[in-house]
């Protein structure tokens, strides 16, 4: 590592104290692209997420106690921090998850930006007071921190998924305990040393690494103490966390799995289409939910369109993440390569036609090129799960309510992406479109001040915009009479 990444915390940080794991065990962090040992890191154990639940609740009545301008002034000067080390943070990332350093450097200001938000979203917790209909009473509403928060959180965005938990969630005045994912451990530890230099009080934040994450977070779900999960990653695993969280009857956020439809009109601009698609299919290398995953192109343009994006996704600069103008790095694991190769292989054998791209390319490191697959049949495998890689799958259409019928053809729901020149057209599809999100003529949606979530089995609440910090926050209802 460079000296910059020398000397990075690898430990769990429980109670504002850093401290190996209770049994001593760590594992390694490797580089995607390059398959070199990043660091070993602490293996925390259930005592050690339990012991974190007991410091998060021992610190839990100070924090909610503080002023709504202490609580905004401490994540206003984690932005600053964080904006002041974005280099730092966004090689960090490079070397732990793969993605090219832009895309890194993209997301270090896109976490940064949350503890923003959230610090001037930390003053606007208001409340509501109104008379009775019957006028006996008056009605007051109050808003109270939830409690105790477990934030799970997944590797494909290990700043800016951990920051859009913990922002409302501090602001709101929860203690809470992170997980991260185990690929992706030292980015969250890092944000973790950066609050505390940002003056977080001992206990408040805590981050538990570890690949025993079942038990770990298991553990946590139940004890009493805690009153709040917020997990972001795949529908499979949060099925079985809701289920867990159940015993407890625990508050449950979930933004889980994508598969974003991108349809292109045949009176859509096809320059933006082009770029739209670019951004919405290879931000973060495919890897994340929000990636378009399933383009429909009416058929009138499908052949133009088709070859125009196989150029440019073909056009394209591969390799270590950290080299000169890379545009596309590795994939997490080697597991990825191997789901996304047989993603790929099972649309060509339904008769897909392989555009660009299409074969694992040659290591170290895991690398899969950039690819498009034309002629896609509408009911092709591909189409029905995140392909979490550089894949385009593209599908021909006739019409607009063909359209909207394949589009919500999924058991997901939670972005689209339309391009259309007819606004009409344009928004009566995006209300008919079946997600929690649209892009309409625009190939990305992610902002810290919108409500950012999905509908059916994408997820439960909101993450974002002032909704993200309800999700952290109780209403208590108090009735009186003056």
């Amino acid at each position: 590592m460079t000296g910059r990444l020398s000397d990075l915390p690898t430990d769990c940080y429980i109670g504002g104290q850093w401290r190996g794991a209770s049994d001593g065990r760590r594992f390694n962090v490797e580089d995607p692209a390059t398959g070199e040992l990043v660091a070993a890191v602490a293996n925390g154990t259930v005592e050690d997420g339990l012991a974190a639940v007991a410091a998060a609740d021992a610190a839990s009545a100070g924090w909610a106690a503080a002023s709504p301008r202490r609580r905004a002034e401490v994540l206003r000067r984690a932005f600053e921090l964080m904006t002041e080390r974005a280099d730092e943070i966004a090689e960090l990332m490079v070397r732990e998850n793969g993605k090219a350093l832009a895309d890194a450097r993209g997301e270090a200001a896109y976490a940064a930006e949350f503890f923003r938000w959230y610090a001037e979203e930390a003053v606007r917790v208001l409340g509501a007071v109104g008379p009775a209909p019957a006028g006996d009473k008056k009605i007051l509403v109050l808003h109270q921190p939830v409690g105790v928060a477990v934030l799970v959180t997944p590797w494909n965005f290990p700043a800016a998924m951990a920051t859009r938990k913990m922002g409302p969630a501090l602001a709101a005045g929860c203690a809470v305990v992170l997980k991260p994912a185990s690929d992706t451990p030292m980015t969250a530890l890092l944000v973790a040393r950066i609050l505390e230099e940002a003056g977080v009080p001992p206990g408040v934040v805590n981050v538990v690494p570890s690949r025993r994450s079942g038990p770990v977070v298991s553990a946590m779900l139940h004890d009493p103490r805690v009153r709040k999960l917020s997990f972001t990653g795949s529908t499979e695993v949060g099925r079985m966390l809701l289920h867990e969280a159940a015993d407890n009857v625990v508050n449950a956020s979930m933004e889980l799995g994508g598969n974003a439809p991108f349809v292109v009109f045949d009176d859509a601009d096809l320059d933006a289409a082009i770029d739209g698609a670019m951004v919405a299919k290879m931000r973060n290398g495919g890897e994340a939910c929000t990636a378009a995953n399933r383009f429909y192109v009416q058929r009138g343009v499908a052949g133009q369109f088709s070859g125009r994006l196989a150029e440019r996704m073909a056009s394209l600069v591969v390799g270590p993440g950290l080299g000169e103008g890379v545009e596309l790095g590795a994939l997490v694991n080697a597991a990825a390569v191997d789901g996304v190769h047989e993603l790929v292989e099972s649309a060509v054998a339904a008769g897909a036609a392989v555009l660009t791209g299409g074969s694992p390319l040659e290591g170290p490191g895991h690398f899969y090129p950039p690819t498009v697959l034309g002629s896609v049949p509408p009911d092709a495998g591909i189409l029905r799960t995140e392909i979490f890689g550089p894949v385009a799958p593209i599908v021909e259409f006739d019409d607009e309510s063909e359209a909207v019928k394949l589009a919500n053809d999924t058991e997901f729901g939670l972005i689209a992406y339309v391009y259309t020149s007819d606004l009409a057209r344009g928004l009566r599809v995006s209300e008919a479109l079946e997600a929690g999100m649209v892009g309409l003529n625009r190939g990305l949606v992610s902002d810290p001040a919108a409500p950012f979530g999905g509908v059916k089995q994408s997820g439960i609440g909101r993450e974002g915009g002032h909704d993200g910090l309800l999700d952290y926050l109780e209403k208590k209802y108090v009735a009186v009479d003056w």
